[in-house]
C-alpha cells in the first residue's frame, strides 16, 4: 500500500469542539425560527418577522468573512475586491427573481421594469437561462470562481504579491462596479434589481419563507465553515499556511505555490458568490453599490475583529460588526463611519490577533497568575527558613533593682 492510501484524514474538530459546532448549529438552525413562531406577539422572548431577514444578511455576511478568512488568515492573501464576488453571486441570484416577477411589475410587461423603462424590445440572451433556479444557483458559484480564477492565474503567476497585489482586486472591483453603473450593461444601472415577488414559487414575503430561507442560510454557514475548518487541517491548508508565512522556502521545496493559491482564491471567491446568492432573496435589492471598495474593505474589518486564521473568529467579528452597525446607524447616523475606522485602528493595534486571540490570552494569563502565586507560597517558607531568628538581649537584674526600691521608698513617703 503506498503512503497515499493510508494517509489519515485530517482531523477537524475534536470531540469536545464537535459537540459545541453541534450546539451553535442546532441553536442557529433551529432556536431562531422557534422563537419567532412559539412565543406570542409582545413577549420579550418573541422574534419579530422583521427580524428573521435581519439575521439571516448577518449570517451572509459571516460567511463571506469565513471565505475571506481562507486567503488572507490562512494563506496570507489581502483581498480588498470581495464584494465584487459577493455582488456577482447576487446579480445571478437577482437575475432569476426578476424572470419571475412576469406581469405583475409595475408595466405589466414579461420583461423587468428597468429594461421597459429603458426600451429594451427584447430580453438579452443572457437573461434567458436565468428562469431556471438551478442554473441561477450554480451560476452564482460559478461566474465569481470563474473571474476569480482568470485574474487570479495570471496575478499569481505574475508574482504580484503583497500590496500591490491588493491594489490590483480593488481596482478590479471599483472597475466592475462602474461597468454596472452603466444603464446599457443590461443589469438595472445605478438601481440595479429589486421589487422581487416570489422564490420557487414561494412569496418572499411570507414568514415561512423567510424562515426558510434563514435556515438554509445557517445551514450553508455551517457547511462553509467545516470545509474551510477540514481544507485548513489538511495538507492543502499545512502548505497554504506555509505560503502564507515564507512562500520562496515552499517553492524552494518543490511545491507549486500557484495552484496552491490559485485553489484557496477561487474556493473563497466560490463561498463569497453563494452568500451573495443567498443575501439577495432576503434584503430583496442588489445594486452595484455592493461592489464599491468600501464594503470589501468593510469585509477585511470583520475578519480582522474576530482574528484571522481562526476562521470562527471572523463568523464573530461579521456578526458584531454588523450588529454594531446596524444600531449605530439608526442612534448615531453621522458617527458610525468614524466608530468603523476607530475600530479598525484600535484592532490593528491594541489587538493584532482580534477578539480570538484576547479570548485565548484570557487561560494563558490565568495559568501564569497562578503559577506566579503558587512560587509565591513556595518562597514565603524558603525565606523564613533562611533568615537567623533575632535574640533581643535580657534586662540585667541588678539594673532593675534601684528603680524598684525607689519606686518602693517613693511609695512610702
Amino acid at each position: 500500500m503506498t503512503a497515499a492510501s493510508t494517509a489519515v484524514p485530517p482531523r477537524v474538530f475534536s470531540r469536545p469542539q464537535w459537540v459545541a459546532f453541534a450546539i451553535v448549529t442546532f441553536v442557529a438552525v433551529v432556536g431562531v425560527p422557534l422563537l419567532n413562531r412559539v412565543p406570542p406577539e409582545g413577549s420579550w422572548a418573541h422574534l419579530p418577522d422583521s427580524d428573521v431577514p435581519l439575521l439571516g444578511k448577518f449570517l451572509c455576511y459571516a460567511m463571506t468573512a469565513v471565505a475571506l478568512d481562507l486567503v488572507w488568515g490562512i494563506t496570507g492573501i489581502l483581498s480588498l475586491g470581495h464584494g465584487l464576488f459577493f455582488a456577482l453571486g447576487g446579480y445571478c441570484m437577482g437575475m432569476y427573481l426578476m424572470r419571475h416577477i412576469g406581469a405583475e411589475g409595475v408595466y405589466r410587461s414579461e420583461l423587468p421594469d428597468f429594461m421597459v423603462f429603458l426600451d429594451y424590445k427584447e430580453l438579452p440572451w443572457f437573461w434567458r437561462p436565468f428562469a431556471s433556479l438551478p442554473f441561477a444557483a450554480a451560476m452564482s458559484a460559478v461566474a465569481p470562481g470563474a473571474l476569480a480564477f482568470v485574474f487570479g492565474w495570471f496575478a499569481f503567476r505574475s508574482k504580484i504579491t503583497g500590496v500591490y497585489l491588493s491594489i490590483i482586486t480593488q481596482a478590479l472591483t471599483y472597475a466592475m462596479m462602474l461597468l454596472f453603473f452603466r444603464n446599457a450593461t443590461g443589469f438595472g444601472g445605478n438601481n440595479g434589481l429589486t421589487d422581487f415577488k416570489r422564490i420557487a414559487g414561494y412569496g418572499l414575503h411570507e414568514p415561512s419563507t423567510r424562515t426558510g430561507l434563514y435556515c438554509l442560510t445557517a445551514l450553508a454557514l455551517a457547511a462553509s465553515y467545516l470545509g474551510c475548518r477540514f481544507v485548513a487541517r489538511s495538507r492543502a491548508g499545512r502548505v497554504l499556511s506555509a505560503i502564507r508565512d515564507a512562500e520562496p522556502k515552499v517553492t524552494f521545496t518543490g511545491f507549486d505555490a500557484v495552484r496552491y493559491k490559485l485553489f484557496a482564491w477561487t474556493a473563497s471567491a466560490m463561498l463569497c458568490g453563494i452568500a451573495g446568492a443567498l443575501y439577495v432573496p432576503q434584503v430583496g435589492i442588489i445594486n452595484p453599490s455592493e461592489m464599491h471598495p468600501t464594503s470589501s474593505i468593510e469585509m477585511v474589518l470583520w475578519v480582522a475583529v474576530g482574528g484571522r486564521g481562526s476562521l470562527a473568529g471572523p463568523i464573530a467579528g461579521a456578526l458584531i460588526v454588523n450588529a454594531a452597525k446596524s444600531w449605530l446607524t439608526a442612534a448615531l447616523p453621522t458617527a458610525w463611519l468614524y466608530v468603523l475606522g476607530g475600530a479598525f485602528v484600535a484592532v490593528t493595534l491594541l489587538l493584532p490577533r482580534g477578539l480570538v486571540g484576547l479570548i485565548d490570552g484570557v487561560p494563558r494569563l490565568w495559568r501564569l497568575a497562578r503559577r506566579a502565586s503558587r512560587r509565591a507560597e513556595q518562597a514565603a517558607p524558603a525565606a523564613e527558613r533562611a533568615s537567623p531568628p533575632v535574640e533581643v538581649p535580657a534586662t540585667p537584674a541588678a539594673d532593675a533593682a534601684p528603680h524598684s526600691e525607689l519606686t518602693e521608698g517613693s511609695a512610702t513617703r
